[in-house]
């Protein structure tokens, strides 16, 4: 495989696992922080929903469009914040079961669908599709100036940022879209394992692997300028915690 192909699979897997962990902890911190001034457990989950509104919205859209198109039946559609144990649900789709492929296609659905959203509105409002370009030439303040030339660049950009933020935050699957894909992992081993075996050459592979780079490289620009947003995101929260908890031990 070409080293700058590997180079953008790799990046791929990075970023999405940066993003996943500056999803949780802005969770966490949006709910802190309304916790300490409110006192309520249930004002907090409120505000995080709020938050990330669009991107719920699209979460359980993409469960329930996945499931109509693969045939699955749907029951109830409930986008609302709701405690389940130790976690949180924003909402939830009831979709009978179909088999582990089935069943794995809808738990990736809302990653799938938020991914085409974020990657669409990165490249085409904030032309965020060269920033892959730039990074690669380790010039990460080059990046992050990009970025923000982009977002002033926008009448309605900061309109535009909170829909990323949204939408790629609340992308990520839950522990229950999780749960069938394990054993689809487990089928996909088994396959790549006989396909190694069978075909030493890796033909098939290098040749999806380079007609993937082009969408992947698109896919990294969105998840940079989602990051550079979320990072922002971060400081402003870390900061605002730090003056609470200050005025509070007064």
């Amino acid at each position: 495989m070409p080293t700058a192909t590997l180079a953008i699979f790799i990046a791929f897997a990075l970023l999405l696992l940066a993003l996943a962990w500056a999803s949780r902890t802005i969770g966490l911190l949006i709910q802190e922080i309304v916790f300490r001034l409110t006192g309520s457990g249930d004002m907090a989950m409120v505000i995080l929903f709020l938050a990330y509104l669009p991107g719920i919205f699209i979460h359980e859209g993409a469960h329930w469009l996945m499931a109509k198109l693969l045939g699955l039946k749907t029951g109830k559609f409930r986008v609302w914040p709701q405690k389940k144990g130790k976690y949180i649900g924003m909402g939830s789709v009831t979709v009978n079961r179909g088999g582990t492929v089935r069943d794995s296609l809808v738990g990736l659905a809302p990653l799938l669908a938020g991914s085409a959203w974020v990657a669409f509105i990165a490249s085409q409002i904030f032309g965020a599709d060269r920033l892959a370009g730039v990074w690669a030439q380790s010039n990460l303040l080059g990046v992050v100036v990009s970025i923000f030339e982009a977002l002033g660049g926008q009448q309605d950009g900061l309109v535009w940022a909170w829909a990323i933020f949204a939408i790629a935050n609340a992308m990520m699957p839950s522990a229950s879209d999780r749960e069938p894909l394990k054993m689809l992992v487990l089928y996909l081993v088994i396959v790549g394992s006989l396909y190694i075996l069978l075909d030493s050459s890796g033909q098939l592979f290098l040749q999806a692997a380079v007609w993937l780079a082009g969408p992947i490289r698109l896919l990294v620009s969105a998840l940079i300028f989602t990051l550079v947003i979320d990072g922002v995101i971060l400081a402003l929260l870390y900061g605002v915690r730090v003056i609470i908890a200050g005025l509070q031990r007064r």
